[in-house]
């Protein structure tokens, strides 16, 4: 399974830092933090890291990046002076709305070359992997022993 991984991520684009897979000129974190901040307006630091499953320091970091690049904009919470929400600007939304467009495009080529018959076997496979890196399956006892699963 390592193999198939590191084959994944190495055609998937994870491994080029200036550019998302899609080829938009941001990182990786740019661009999520970026989908998140147009699906929830107004959201917390916190709550932004929560999602994105980063470090307190990490994202703020990246907030730093975003609002250096002019893409996000922090405001006072209304009900919480001790609060800030997060907004995306004109900017920040026009450039989220870019790389969503991209990452649809992207990935409908990648469906395209996915057998009809197979697509919901790999979303299934996908789903799996995902509950087992957030520790939602229980490995099997003999997982260990499985070579499939080390190679």
């Amino acid at each position: 399974m390592q193999e198939q991984v590191i084959a994944f991520i190495r055609s998937f684009g994870l491994l080029r830092s200036e550019t998302t897979p899609c080829g938009q000129p941001l990182s990786v974190s740019e661009a999520h933090a970026l989908r998140e901040l147009s699906r929830c307006d107004g959201c917390s630091q916190t709550e932004l890291g929560n999602v994105l499953q980063l470090e307190k320091s990490t994202v703020s970091r990246l907030v730093n990046q975003l609002k250096g690049k002019g893409w996000v904009k922090r405001n006072r919470d209304p009900d919480d002076g001790r609060a800030v929400r997060l907004r995306l600007t004109e900017p920040g939304q026009r450039v989220a709305g870019q790389v969503a467009a991209s990452r649809a495009a992207y990935f409908a080529r990648i469906v395209e070359g996915i057998p009809p018959a197979e697509r919901d076997d790999v979303i299934t496979a996908f789903q799996t992997v995902v509950k087992a890196l957030d520790g939602k399956h229980r490995p099997a006892a003999d997982a260990s022993r499985d070579k499939r699963l080390q190679t």
